[in-house]
């Protein structure tokens, strides 16, 4: 069937770049993406991970490492040239920090998850801003989380990076609205993968409880679906953002959590 090109779910010719697109979220929305008709670039720190998706999507890879400017500025140039636009930014990579209580906290493993939450994902929105300032068109999606918008004991790191993601998104919706960019953010809760079951796994030895007891208690018998969120599903929210579906909409921020409220 051929696509229908007045469909406003649809990313025909346009070129979406993902971050952290090897594994989890990033994976499945670079899926996502290229199901509706997007040339994808998958990026992150591991060709391996990033080839095996990319060849699934029928997109590209290319390793970043979004913590060092010189190569996010580099990936940026690369993508572009596959067809001289960026037409899509999910800013997604990240990591979950260090999990422990601030007074205990190693500050060094904090300012490290600033640098790729944080610092990593400023990189990635500077470029982005500018290539699409010059196109007057795109649609970035800021990866932020429902700890981006309340509080959450021992992740003090992951937790402000993600609260600071909901104010850039802000700023920047304001600041690229005039020329017809959209910037909106999505705030995922407990999503299922091998992510999360790292996080239940510290957090089941830093807390001396069992990591099942821990499951229920803070994400799935706390939500009103009662289970955890899958990657897809956030995959398909950012659709909505990265598509005219969401044509009048920016500074928006979308929870995707079951019903965390």
């Amino acid at each position: 069937m051929t696509p229908n090109p007045t469909d406003p779910t649809r990313l025909d010719g346009k070129l979406a770049i993902v971050t952290g697109g090897g594994s989890g979220i990033g994976e499945a929305t670079a899926k996502v993406f290229a199901k509706a008709g997007a040339t994808v670039v998958v990026t992150g720190r591991q060709l391996g991970p990033l080839q095996q998706v990319a060849e699934a999507v029928g997109g590209h890879a290319i390793t970043c490492d979004v913590s060092d400017q010189a190569q996010v500025k580099e990936m940026f140039v690369q993508a572009q040239a596959i067809t001289g636009r960026v037409d899509v930014l999910l800013n997604n990579a990240g990591g979950p920090g260090p999990i422990a209580p601030v007074a205990e906290v190693d500050m060094g493993d904090w300012v490290a998850c600033m640098n790729i939450n944080l610092v990593g994902a400023m990189y990635c929105l500077q470029e982005a801003a500018r290539i699409m300032t010059a196109q007057k068109s795109g649609s970035i999606i800021n990866m932020s989380s429902l700890m981006g918008i309340q509080g959450y004991p021992m992740r003090s790191a992951y937790v402000a990076s993600k609260f600071a993601m909901i104010g850039i998104t802000e700023t920047m919706a304001r600041e690229l609205g005039p020329v017809g960019v959209r910037v909106n953010a999505l705030m995922p809760g407990a999503v299922s993968g091998a992510n999360m079951d790292r996080i239940l796994a510290r957090r089941a030895e830093a807390e001396g409880r069992p990591a099942a007891e821990i499951e229920r208690e803070n994400y799935t018998d706390v939500a009103a679906l009662k289970r955890w969120v899958a990657p897809e599903e956030v995959g398909r929210a950012a659709l909505y953002y990265a598509s005219d579906l969401s044509s009048a909409i920016t500074g928006d921020k979308m929870k995707v959590d079951c019903g965390r409220f």
